[in-house]
């Protein structure tokens, strides 16, 4: 099996606790981040948007309520995440979230489709990182917004010590207790690890055509959110 293709198994085995798990690995915070993507993309010219990797929908559903006339478009790879997500929004009765399944390597739209191109704790995942962010800037139309929010170590002594124990040894327990799966939550923090700093992430996106590169860190530092332009 390919990278990618051990990646979509792991979301597909974890997608019925992953809102669970992440609320409990971020205090409930994860919304407030997701809620600033959304303040983000807003700046964004008129136009459909796309939430790309949408897991269970959460920051497709906060485009939508930070711009409630604009198309919200929900993509992702793992057919247990949409399954999740089209239950969710079934329930609150959101309309204008189409989803549907694609790969953010190869994605099924035409150059300049959207407006807005955000993401939530998708760029870990990828197997070619570069590949994924210039396929994020081809379909954005010039002057849209790309816009990416990630786990980063904080990258400050005796905190960055703090996180990483947390990470690495409380997040997997935590896992295999709610969600029955060590593996997915061992996963988690590796990927952290090996992931590019901020600023490293911020010249990819620049060599990809990517403007205007922008980042600031949440979470006491322990999240990242990129903003470009197209």
């Amino acid at each position: 099996m390919t990278q990618s293709d051990l990646v979509r198994a792991m979301f597909t085995r974890i997608a019925r606790r992953y809102d669970l798990m992440n609320s409990l690995m971020t205090g409930g915070r994860h919304h407030a981040w997701r809620a600033v993507v959304a303040r983000a993309a807003a700046a964004a010219p008129p136009g459909p948007a796309l939430d790309l990797a949408t897991g269970t929908a959460d920051l497709a559903l906060a485009l939508r309520a930070q711009g409630p006339t604009r198309l919200v478009v929900g993509a992702d790879f793992a057919e247990g995440m949409l399954g999740e997500a089209r239950r969710k929004l079934g329930a609150r009765h959101a309309t204008r979230v189409p989803l549907l399944a694609a790969d953010a390597l190869a994605l099924p739209f035409a150059d300049k489709t959207f407006a807005c191109v955000a993401s939530a704790f998708l760029l870990r995942n990828l197997a070619d990182l570069p590949a994924g962010l210039a396929e994020m800037r081809r379909v954005t139309v010039p002057g849209g917004v790309v816009a990416a929010l990630e786990i980063t170590r904080p990258g400050v002594p005796g905190w960055d010590a703090l996180f990483g124990l947390y990470f690495n040894r409380l997040v997997p327990r935590i896992g295999a207790l709610v969600a029955g799966d060590r593996a997915a939550y061992t996963y988690l923090p590796q990927s952290v690890e090996r992931f590019v700093t901020p600023a490293e992430l911020g010249r990819l996106m620049e060599r990809v055509g990517l403007r205007e590169v922008q980042y600031r860190r949440l979470g006491l530092g322990t999240i990242a959110l990129h903003v470009a332009s197209a």
